[in-house]
């Protein structure tokens, strides 16, 4: 007898956690807006008893609709559950105030996102706990950063905003070996891109704000792990904290999964035409993005990512006076903060600004920075625009 098929990732992104309304029949899922349930009396009021078969009883505990929102995450990550926050920062802040305490070591990359970098420049060593930031393209520094204290390892690849790449197999292998665990903020790439579960990781997290919504009108976060360790975050930072993400927004979401694996080949279809244009700009210099073979990774990006992804950085001369113009001058393309929507997004990132308020860095960590961001980036997040569309716009901006 022959084992059942498993599913592909595009019947995945939109059959997996949702089910037709057994009352009405509905085929799409509905938006439960309820903050409470009617439940037995028998049924624990306390969250310390709340567990896999805990009725819903209270929208902060649990939610249908945030609950299909989460199989259907963790269907997409591989992984076996995954609990949905309120934003990006409220499932980094919720899995960093879950898994360390006074006394513990953790490991970041020296590039993150910069609200995550500032939240572990000054938050956690006020609270007791260890930092050390480290260039994550380097295995030797990563090895040579275990304590015997070390109790956390945060990866994110790629990164932002150089879109540097972290090894994860390799990173996995060595937090495990000093009994640590990995996360990885896996938010550029998409579960489409790479499931950094099936390598190694502990812990995923996506900001569902990104390209998991893909279209920018609505916030969320998630993190992605074992049953257990999603459980334990869950009865912990979850109820306790409270941060938990709106069921209309996980609907909004929810709805954009089910296009995420269609959005990704387009996107990546559309980043490489966008970026093969603008290495053979005269007003560009250099261009970043892993699908290029001149990515200084572009090895590891072809062995751990499937889709290169919408994202990619070049540099200018005259950065500041060029930010100007494509401000002005764009048409199609929004010059805005944020990445993965539907529409194509860039913003300038000056070097200086980043190495003074978010990356806190040796010399050695700030020139392996310099190396992929110069004086400053475009951050270009290429959205599902006809490229030529695209192309047409950066080039009558940047010539104007």
């Amino acid at each position: 007898m022959s084992s059942p098929k498993s599913e592909g990732i595009r019947t995945l992104a939109i059959h997996a956690g949702e089910k037709p309304d057994p009352v009405t029949g509905a085929s799409a899922p509905g938006i439960v807006m309820s903050t409470t349930f009617v439940i037995d009396p028998d049924v624990s009021f306390s969250a310390e008893d709340f567990g896999a078969e805990t009725p819903f009883v209270y929208t902060r505990w649990g939610n249908p609709t945030i609950d299909q929102l989460e199989k259907k995450l963790a269907a997409l990550e591989g992984t076996g559950a995954a609990i949905a926050f309120a934003s990006g920062m409220a499932a980094i802040s919720g899995l960093l105030l879950h898994s360390l305490k006074m006394g513990d070591h953790f490991i970041m990359s020296d590039v993150s996102y910069a609200g995550a970098a500032e939240l572990v420049n000054d938050f956690l060593p006020r609270n007791g706990i260890e930092v050390t930031k480290v260039d994550f393209s380097d295995l030797a520094a990563v090895e040579s950063a275990f304590k015997r204290n070390t109790r956390l390892v945060y990866a994110e690849t790629p990164s932002n905003p150089i879109l540097r790449l972290t090894d994860i197999k390799a990173v996995a292998e060595l937090a495990h070996a000093h009994d640590a665990q990995l996360a990885v903020d896996s938010t550029f790439a998409s579960p489409i891109a790479t499931r950094p579960f099936e390598l190694g990781a502990d812990f995923v997290i996506q900001s569902l704000t990104k390209y998991s919504g893909g279209h920018g009108d609505a916030i969320g976060g998630a993190v992605m792990g074992r049953v257990e360790d999603i459980a334990r975050i869950r009865q912990g930072v979850g109820i306790h904290l409270g941060g938990i993400i709106s069921p209309f927004n996980a609907w909004l979401i929810m709805r954009g999964l089910a296009t995420l694996p269609i959005r990704m080949k387009a996107h990546a279809e559309g980043a490489l035409e966008v970026a093969r244009f603008l290495e053979g700009h005269p007003k560009v210099g250099r261009v970043i993005y892993p699908g290029l073979p001149s990515h200084p990774q572009h090895e590891l990006a072809k062995r751990q990512m499937r889709n290169f992804s919408g994202m990619l950085t070049f540099q200018t001369e005259k950065s500041t006076e060029t930010a100007r113009r494509l401000a002005e001058k764009l048409k199609i393309v929004h010059y805005a903060v944020s990445l993965g929507h539907h529409r194509s997004l860039i913003f300038y990132l000056p070097t200086d600004d980043l190495l003074r308020t978010s990356f806190r860095m040796t010399r050695e960590q700030e020139r392996s920075y310099r190396a992929y961001a110069g004086e400053g980036i475009f951050r270009f997040s290429v959205g599902l625009e006809d490229p030529e569309d695209i192309i047409h716009d950066i080039d009558q901006a940047l010539n104007d």
